[in-house]
């Protein structure tokens, strides 16, 4: 087991990590920004570093300086959490010839799944079932106009690489397609560095539903079962829970071990997430893999009682999983509401600023996830969660319940948050009945955009 890890990243998900490492009797080196100077969470860490400035490219990409501050602090192994450099097979690759661990897949495995097309392909081989699409990369604009009308109107466009929803547009016809065509292929080149797309039919109103793997180094691959991600906003997540509502043991069954041939297909080791969606007929489609644990983890953890972030650092230095898919038994409903530094009334505008006090809820089954606090400052440089509001019941009513309590309970003074649209989404009946798609929210609230 490692002695010494390096945490590279920040906020809510180094807090998480930190917290974990202290636990197992391992000693941290955290790193942070010019913005993240003396913030709480680093008093955990055995040493900090600063490594640039307040921008994400001056500091947390940057990979000279985390590989600098990993020597400096004499780590066997670097945990990239969410964002930033977790889904970077280059990185990776760095700390491999740095003889550092990194605590993730393989450089083989996430150029292999952080390439959708290429993903894609290995699905059809593990016999799961994608939705209709190009047949690789787009070339030009007139091809991708042909591709277009083979598949039918409305199309999804999207990039081959990253995620979290940028370089995605739908196209419901020819007079949009080449303007959105233009748009994805410049946000895929903005947020990416691969300006890349590629096609698929685009599945109207339908579920997102994601399964959690984590396997080790000995070929022992397992789900932790499935999470519902479909309460989102242009592609970003509002409300993830588990287990999925409506979803028959039989077709919960089918979409794990789906999950599992892909992993299997892949040589994939750690964490990783295999997404879908669900059509209105019940139809399960692939979409993409995170090569990394995500932010919603939490979920799973408190329905399977399974520590990720303890597993994937376990997995990382060698050992095999300490249980099999027989032992991993679901209990309960659990839920999570991000808490955004954001404006729903204007378009989900970031807010940053000062928290003049934050008051976090609590009671049984409650947990937030959050490195903020009373006086923080939080900065314009980054997303704008604040924490993760979590809560386990014995059943999804009693779930939607003790959220609501708690997220009444929640102060966060000073900011404009998402969670007076939390409520309202909670309180909604097509919640509570689970008649919802990716895109109810966006057409029950647009006026809110």
């Amino acid at each position: 087991m490692y002695t010494r890890i390096l945490v590279a990243n920040r906020g809510e998900i180094a807090l998480r990590i930190l917290r974990a490492c202290r636990e197992m009797g391992i000693e941290t080196v955290a790193v942070f920004s010019e913005a993240d100077r003396g913030a709480a969470y680093l008093d955990l860490a055995d040493q900090a570093i600063c490594i640039g400035g307040p921008r994400g490219g001056d500091s947390y990409l940057k990979q000279a300086s985390i590989i600098a501050a990993a020597e400096i602090g004499n780590v066997q192994a670097i945990h990239p959490g969410y964002g930033f450099l977790a889904e970077n097979p280059g990185f990776a690759d760095v700390c491999r010839s740095c003889q550092i661990d990194f605590i993730g897949p393989t450089p083989e495995a996430m150029m292999l799944l952080g390439d959708k097309e290429k993903a894609r392909r290995l699905a059809k081989k593990a016999d799961v079932p994608v939705v209709p699409g190009s047949d690789g990369i787009v070339e030009s604009e007139d091809a991708a106009l042909r591709t277009a009308h083979e598949l039918g109107f409305p199309v999804l466009i999207k990039a081959v690489a990253g995620g979290g929803g940028r370089g995605m547009r739908v196209a419901q016809n020819d007079l949009k397609f080449k303007s959105e065509l233009a748009q994805a292929q410049a946000e895929a080149g903005a947020a990416f560095g691969d300006p890349s797309v590629y096609l698929e039919k685009y599945v109207q109103f339908p579920r997102h539903i994601e399964v959690q793997l984590i396997a080790d180094q000995h070929g022992n691959v397992c789900h932790l079962f499935e999470r519902d991600c479909t309460t989102q906003r242009r592609h970003q997540k509002l409300i993830e829970e588990s287990p999925a509502p409506n979803l028959s043991d039989e077709l919960r069954a089918e979409i794990c071990d789906a999950a599992v041939r892909i992993a299997r297909a892949a040589n994939y080791t750690n964490a990783g997430t295999v997404e879908f969606i669900l059509d209105r007929e019940n139809n399960f489609y692939f979409i993409e893999v995170n090569t990394r644990i995500q932010v919603e983890h939490p979920v799973t953890e408190l329905v399977t009682n399974i520590d990720l972030i303890k597993t994937m650092i376990r997995v990382a230095a060698g050992e095999e999983l300490p249980f099999t898919q027989e032992n991993i038994k679901p209990s309960g409903a659990a839920m999570e509401c991000r808490i955004n530094a954001e404006d729903p009334n204007h378009g989900f505008r970031p807010n940053p600023g000062k928290i003049d006090r934050l008051i976090a809820p609590g009671g049984f089954g409650v947990r937030f996830d959050s490195h903020a606090h009373s006086g923080y400052s939080v900065p314009p440089y980054y997303d704008s969660m604040i924490g993760k509001l979590l809560v386990h019941q014995p059943t999804r009513d009693e779930a939607i319940a003790c959220m609501l309590r708690a997220l009444t309970e929640l102060r966060v003074d000073g900011l404009k948050t998402t969670k007076p649209i939390l409520r309202e989404i909670l309180n909604h009946t097509a919640f509570h009945e689970m008649r919802m798609d990716t895109t109810f929210v966006e057409r029950t609230w647009k006026k809110r955009d």
